[in-house]
């Protein structure tokens, strides 16, 4: 199934894309596209989808999951990505930390706060969890997972690198964390390790990847996550991007009010992103 959520902002109801590509309204069906839903989402009945109603238009599409507890990122989890950031291949997964308040939709404006001067993108392919999982091995890790989706891992170097540094104050910007279109349930992905994805600026290929060339693979990552914290139905994973990022290229190139950024993942769907100015944040500045 792809699951979605459609609507103004705040106010997204649930929703089922049929298998004519058709958005239907599954208000009568579920509360809503979160963890609650996911951990009975094998007990659903859903099989008469074609009576839903089909919602008419083109509605904005929000965050393909809503209560997340925890938005955890694995850094440089591509070998050639390490390579073009200078950084050596880790032995284990780098975990850091996003904001929830970063979530967006998938076409909703990257909105660049003040201050920010060198925001980057990362094409990521996402993990939502389905069932709790605490101390669990790679060969069951991926019975804990609810569905994939795309993330853009919105990233500004600054704040990441320099100074203090902290990848989690570098990358939990408001609208810094684009997900969906869709969450497409674990039993449409027959191999999470054979996903082709893609990433451009203004209509230029910038990210042309595989989840082949992962590090750590899905299964890997869920399992050592669970045995650093327990994983929550509705809990987001984004596992790492592909070489071509910003700050990689010589020399590096960051996004600009007035950018388009679209980017995909085999059987995920497409995001299609504007960047504004986002005029009403304030400069980020050491406290006195």
């Amino acid at each position: 199934m792809k699951l979605v959520r459609f609507g103004p902002a705040g106010a997204e109801k649930p929703g089922l894309v049929d298998a004519d590509g058709a958005l239907r309204d599954a208000s009568a069906l579920v509360r809503d596209i979160d963890g609650a839903f996911l951990s009975r989402l094998d007990g659903l009945a859903l099989d008469d989808i074609g009576a839903l109603p089909i919602v008419e238009g083109q509605p904005r599409l929000g965050p393909c999951v809503t209560g997340v507890g925890k938005f955890i990122g694995i850094g440089l989890n591509y070998a050639d990505h390490a390579a073009e950031s200078g950084l050596p291949v880790p032995s284990e997964p780098i975990v850091f930390l996003k904001a929830n308040s970063s979530l967006s939709g998938p076409n909703d404006a990257i909105r660049l706060p003040a201050g920010a001067a060198k925001t980057d993108w990362e094409v990521e392919l996402g993990v939502v969890i389905g069932q709790m999982a605490h101390n669990v091995g790679p060969a069951d890790a991926l019975r804990h997972v609810a569905g994939y989706c795309i993330v853009n891992d919105v990233s500004e170097r600054s704040w990441q690198l320099e100074g203090t540094g902290q990848w989690t104050k570098g990358k939990s910007a408001d609208s810094f964390g684009p997900i969906g279109p869709w969450l497409v349930t674990a039993d449409e992905i027959a191999d999470p390790q054979a996903l082709g994805m893609w990433l451009e600026v203004n209509g230029v290929r910038k990210q042309t990847g595989s989840t082949a060339t992962m590090i750590f693979s899905v299964a890997e990552v869920v399992s050592y996550l669970s045995r650093l914290f327990t994983l929550h139905p509705g809990d987001l994973i984004t596992t790492g991007t592909p070489p071509g990022v910003g700050m990689g290229m010589t020399p590096p190139q960051y996004l600009r009010p007035g950018d388009r950024v679209q980017l995909g993942i085999d059987g995920l769907g497409a995001q299609d992103c504007a960047v504004i100015t986002r005029d009403t944040a304030r400069p980020v500045t050491a406290p006195a």
